[in-house]
């Protein structure tokens, strides 16, 4: 397993080792021990997700205001644009945003972790996306960024209008977003 710091340090992007031959492959997408040693703490996943989605799905940038999630993310299918956008005031990167092209053939993963606003752009026909999340969801403390936002200008290498949720479509500005301290 390979790991790399991106922009924002505390996002990581993990590249697995993989055993292929004229059968198929093989790899270990997610080991512990491996993993806690690269954050440098101790953490529990405690729930996995699944999505599908087709062509322009944007899904995001989500978030939650209490019960913050930490996410590691891949794509088991198709092309995703992932994007993380750092809310914690603190932090000397507030404010700032990173992306990643995941896809099923480079079988990268993102560690995205507690206090960003996260969300994907389907950018092949259809995508699978999953991803293991440290803390349960909570519809109650969900908070969502808009996509677009000025303030943010995240590129999103896609051409049109994506397609969104009724919940994104109400989303906050960010300069009107809940932010951790």
């Amino acid at each position: 397993m390979q790991i790399t710091a991106t922009a924002i340090p505390d996002v990581l992007l993990i590249t697995p080792k993989v055993f292929a031959d004229e059968r198929g492959f093989f790899l270990e997408s997610y080991n512990q021990r491996q993993f806690e040693q690269a954050i440098g703490r101790n953490l529990t996943f405690v729930q996995d997700n699944h999505s599908k989605s087709g062509r322009g799905v944007l899904r995001g940038l989500h978030y939650q205001i209490k019960q913050p999630q930490g996410k590691l993310v891949r794509v088991v299918q198709g092309e995703v644009l992932d994007v993380a956008v750092d809310l914690r005031r603190s932090s000397p990167t507030f404010g700032h945003w990173v992306s990643a092209l995941l896809t099923a053939e480079n079988k990268m993963q993102m560690w995205v972790p507690e206090g960003f606003a996260h969300g994907f752009i389907v950018l092949s026909d259809t995508a699978e996306f999953v991803y293991k999340a440290t803390d349960y969801y909570a519809p109650e403390f969900e908070r969502a960024i808009r996509w677009d936002d000025p303030e943010l200008a995240i590129d999103w290498q896609y051409a049109t209008t994506p397609a969104l949720s009724a919940k994104d479509l109400q989303a906050k500005s960010f300069s009107g977003a809940e932010y951790y301290p």
